[in-house]
């Protein structure tokens, strides 16, 4: 039998909208807590505020003389984020520069032109991250003897080895006085985080080195090189790879200072870990935006292959994740799927990653009625203001319609809404707010065509229901149908922050739609 801990241990899931602690307290006592992941009003880190709570519950005693937490009473601290995952779909990162060699700006523009949809008459190119692009007139290329000719040129070209054993050409040297002017432009426009990416660094290290250093001294506060975020081969992908990191760390490392800066001494002498995106957990301190997109949906994918998977049946099972601002869906049947490139709202990654689909549409996605469109999302109404029912003025979301439906009941939920933070979902808020859309709705249709019949509030909410469960059912048929698996033959664990739903384990019925959400 494990000995009981003097000290508290905490795992924490902080999604987009809540925020939920786990603690086991000295003498083997189980606390759990519920917060909103925003409340600025009341409290400025969501994670911070839990273990705040339940040290002063247990002992008396959570602040030390300057107000922080106590860390002297923590063991453990071990977290799983949707910060980096939420910040991507919402494209909430960093305004970052690419800087690569002469002639290949566009080249992650161009990208590897792959068309997954293949008949598909309206292509939309995916968005890039970077705002501006800096070219370099440096150039390298691997010595290839016997098998082209390159006149007498070659002779003045200084040779090196790449850290590969490849031998490489200098065709052009770094001219670091150039370096710094391309540099000082992009620092001038308010660009703090930048993305390098040149051709053939994933075995010629020399010149982004000695681009990150000077990035350095000019005083850019984030360099992502592309050779230390993914060594690869290919230069598109460790291009798209490195720029996610230089768009996505900062906005990381600010929110761990901010979570570290509540604790006494910075959290130095506690053992804090983060979840990462292959499943695995690092140190805080090597926390970063690439492996950390997939860091809360990962750790639902462990919990329930640990405590779903052959508990009552054989089959595999489909985890079904619906937060606040989006919804993850993963499979497991005995091992952990991974993959080393995936795309996320449009962004390819070349990691190792946990095969997990994720859509932009959760509890908190908004709703709007657009041209005679029923469109949710991807927009989310975070947790703070919220949706229309956590009576802080926000907009009409997924979980309103739930509730206008009947689907959600107030007093399952702990009463943390308003801005005394002392009250619970206010259904009667939200069918006002769905009222007045109802009327809007309504009047669209009878200046399209005065013989159709209004629509009823509830028939507004399903509709914006369904064109949500339609969006979070494509990511499970992408996890089985597609790949082959009969969805009939799964078992499905449904769970989230945001969703109606905790875990639970049963098959799933087929239809055409995969699954019904």
């Amino acid at each position: 039998m494990a000995a009981k801990p003097n000290k508290f241990r905490f795992a924490i899931d902080r999604g987009g909208t809540f925020t939920d602690v786990f603690a086991r307290c000295p003498g083997g006592k189980i606390r759990v807590l519920k917060l909103l992941s925003e409340d600025p009003q009341h409290y400025p880190d969501a994670p911070t505020e839990g273990i705040r709570r339940i040290i002063q519950e247990e002992t008396g005693r959570a602040l030390d003389e300057r107000g922080n937490v106590d860390s002297g009473l923590i063991e453990w601290i071990r977290m799983g984020t949707t910060v980096a995952t939420n910040a991507l779909l919402e494209r909430k990162g960093e305004n970052m520069a690419f800087v690569t060699n002469r002639g290949l700006k566009d080249v992650l523009l161009i990208g590897n032109q792959a068309r997954p949809k293949i008949f598909d008459l309206n292509i939309k190119r995916p968005d890039i991250l970077y705002s501006e692009v800096a070219e370099l007139d440096c150039r390298v290329m691997p010595v290839l003897e016997g098998k082209c000719r390159l006149g007498s040129q070659a002779a003045d070209w200084r040779i090196v080895e790449g850290k590969t054993g490849e031998k490489f050409y200098v065709t052009k040297e770094l001219d670091e006085e150039e370096v710094r002017g391309s540099l000082a432009k992009i620092k001038q426009k308010g660009i703090e985080s930048i993305s390098v990416a040149l051709a053939h660094s994933y075995a010629f290290h020399e010149h982004e080195v000695a681009v990150g250093k000077i990035a350095k001294e000019l005083g850019f506060k984030h360099v992502s090189l592309s050779h230390e975020v993914i060594p690869m081969v290919r230069l598109v992908p460790r291009g798209f790879t490195s720029c996610a990191d230089a768009y996505l760390t900062p906005h990381v490392k600010r929110y761990v200072e901010g979570f570290s800066r509540g604790f006494r001494n910075n959290l130095q002498d506690t053992r804090v870990l983060f979840m990462q995106s292959d499943g695995g957990l690092t140190p805080m301190a090597n926390f970063n935006g690439a492996r950390a997109i997939l860091s809360g949906p990962a750790g639902g994918v462990v919990g329930y292959a640990v405590t779903t998977w052959k508990k009552e049946t054989d089959l595999p099972v489909i985890g079904f994740d619906m937060g606040g601002t989006s919804t993850d869906v993963s499979r497991f049947a005995g091992n952990y799927e991974h993959v080393f490139e995936s795309t996320t709202a449009g962004v390819t990654i070349q990691a190792p990653q946990l095969d997990v689909n994720t859509v932009a549409a959760g509890g908190g996605s908004m709703l709007f009625f657009r041209s005679g469109l029923f469109v949710v999302g991807p927009e989310s109404a975070g947790a703070h203001p919220g949706p229309v029912c956590y009576k802080k003025g926000g907009p009409l979301t997924v979980t309103d319609a739930n509730l206008a439906l009947g689907r959600l009941l107030p007093e399952y939920f702990p009463n943390i809404f308003g801005p005394n933070e002392d009250s619970p979902l206010d259904r009667h808020e939200t069918v006002k707010a769905f009222t007045s859309l109802t009327e809007e709705i309504n009047a669209f249709l009878q200046n399209q065509d005065s013989n159709k019949s209004a629509m009823s509030m509830e028939e507004v909410a399903m509709g914006f229901v369904r064109v949500a469960n339609e969006t979070m059912c494509r990511p499970i048929r992408a996890l089985t149908q597609a790949k082959g698996y009969d969805t009939a033959r799964h078992a499905l664990a449904c769970f989230g922050g945001a969703g109606a739903a905790r875990l639970r384990h049963r098959q799933v019925p087929g239809d055409d739609h995969g699954v019904r959400a």
